[in-house]
């Protein structure tokens, strides 16, 4: 169980994957005065800002971060400040043990799925899959912030707002535990060291469609498949995918009816500012039945 985020409390913001440019500062400190205003202390990692390598810091410098800001007694939630690239350069440098010892919620999406997953996998401390600090101020409406406030100080444990709508693709019910989120990282952690374990799982996926055209999603799903993938889930929530084909067709291209696992869809998580906060490493439970097609069923705040 993590303590709920309460006024006077510290924020602490890391950046594990891509630099941060001059053109994100302005999301970045609007997203310091958002929580600020909220009643929140923030306090950036001492390598947030370094470009030690020309195209972002050293993977152990943003380990040293990662490591720090979890043995940080004051800091009681952390943000991944965006995404981008090569937050799996951390993985031989993470302390799991000192993680393990200091749980705390880490928030962030995109990039931030590769550390989400592998915290989760090494020390079976719940991570989140939701905004980044930038995400709380770069989109026209505050619903990835109210989701943030929702989950971590009010200890809410709905998926999302009234309004978003959960649609069958392939019917049933199942239970398990959530991983997953951007598809290409997903991809590149279904073998190898440092691979998600997918036995009974509930796996979420979304995708970048500037990124990641369909041929290419198809590609990464076709490679899970190949690496026994669904062979081991239970069950996968599909959400936003603005390609030309939708991913939940792509997926049905590569699963070609020899599932029989039950499949939804929605548009509140991923790369869209209708952004959720779902617990990689929490319980769910799919039901296609019901108007809401997917459940926390364990309450971890």
């Amino acid at each position: 169980m993590f303590e709920k985020i309460k006024k006077g409390d510290t924020v602490g913001v890391i950046a594990p994957s891509s630099r941060i440019d001059e053109d994100d500062l302005e999301p970045i400190n609007n997203s310091v005065l958002l929580m600020e205003s909220t009643g929140l202390k923030v306090k950036f990692a001492k390598n947030a800002f370094k470009n030690t390598l020309g195209y972002g810091a050293t993977p152990q410098e943003k380990a040293e971060d990662i490591n720090e800001m979890f043995a940080d007694k004051d800091v009681k939630l952390i943000f991944c400040v965006s995404g981008g690239f090569n937050s799996n350069s951390t993985f031989e440098y993470l302390d799991y043990d000192l993680i393990k010892n200091n749980p705390k919620p880490l928030c962030g999406f995109s990039d931030s799925t590769s550390i989400e997953n592998i915290i989760y996998a090494k020390t079976g401390v719940i991570t989140f899959n939701g905004a980044t600090f930038k995400a709380l101020t770069s989109w026209e409406t505050p619903y990835a912030y109210d989701e943030v406030v929702k989950r971590f100080m009010h200890g809410d444990m709905s998926l999302g707002k009234e309004d978003d709508e959960y649609i069958e693709i392939k019917p049933g019910v199942a239970e398990g535990i959530l991983v997953g989120g951007n598809l290409s990282l997903v991809n590149e952690m279904s073998a190898g060291k440092y691979c998600i374990d997918f036995t009974d799982k509930l796996l979420f996926i979304e995708e970048f469609c500037l990124e990641t055209p369909p041929e290419l999603a198809f590609n990464y799903l076709y490679n899970m498949k190949q690496n026994g993938v669904f062979d081991q889930i239970k069950g996968i929530w599909v959400g936003n995918y603005d390609g030309s084909v939708a991913l939940e067709k792509i997926l049905l291209d590569v699963l070609d009816n020899k599932y029989t696992f039950p499949i939804i869809k929605s548009n509140n998580f991923g790369h869209t500012e209708r952004k959720t906060v779902i617990p990689v490493g929490g319980k769910a439970r799919i039901d296609t039945s019901k108007e809401v097609k997917i459940e926390i069923t364990e309450n971890f705040m």
